[in-house]
C-alpha cells in the first residue's frame, strides 16, 4: 500500500505529541500524589491513559501502513508549583495537540485519505474536548 510520506510524518509527528502528553500527565500525576492531592492525581492519571489511547491508534495506523511506530525524543515533561502551573501547562500542551490535529487533517483531507482523515479528525475532537476539560478544570472544578 502507498502512503503520502507527508501524512507518514503528520503521523509520526502526532506519536510524538502524544507520548509527551503520556509523560506529562503521568509526571504531573505523580506530583499531585506527592502533595497530597488524590483528586487532581486522579484526573491527572486519567488524561494520561487517555493520552494513552491517541498514541495506540497512530500506531496502529502507522503498523498498518508497514511503519515501525517510533516517537521521536520527547521533551521534558512541563511540572509546577501549583495545580494552576500543572493546568495552565497542560492548556498549552492540548492547544499545540489541537493544532498538530488541524494541520495533520488538511493535509489528509487534501490527499484524500479517508483513513487518516477519520483518524486525526476524531483525535482532533478528543484533543478539543481536553481544552474544554481543562477550561472547566481551571475555573475550580478541581480545587471545589
Amino acid at each position: 500500500m502507498s502512503v503520502d510520506p507527508r501524512t507518514l510524518g503528520w503521523l509520526a509527528r502526532a506519536l510524538t505529541h502524544e507520548m509527551s502528553a503520556v509523560q506529562q500527565y503521568l509526571a504531573q500525576s505523580v506530583l499531585a500524589r506527592l502533595w497530597g492531592d488524590e483528586k487532581l492525581a486522579v484526573e491527572l492519571r486519567h488524561e494520561a491513559i487517555e493520552e494513552l489511547g491517541h498514541a495506540e491508534r497512530l500506531m496502529e495506523s502507522l503498523i498498518k501502513l508497514g511503519v515501525a511506530p517510533s516517537a521521536g525524543n520527547l521533551p521534558p515533561s512541563r511540572l509546577g508549583r501549583t495545580a494552576e502551573a500543572l493546568l495552565a501547562a497542560d492548556h498549552q500542551l492540548e492547544s499545540d495537540a489541537v493544532r498538530l490535529y488541524r494541520q495533520a487533517l488538511a493535509h489528509a483531507e487534501r490527499m484524500r485519505d479517508s483513513e487518516a482523515t477519520q483518524l486525526f479528525a476524531d483525535i482532533l475532537r478528543e484533543e478539543m474536548e481536553h481544552v474544554a476539560a481543562l477550561d472547566h478544570m481551571g475555573a475550580g472544578e478541581l480545587n471545589a
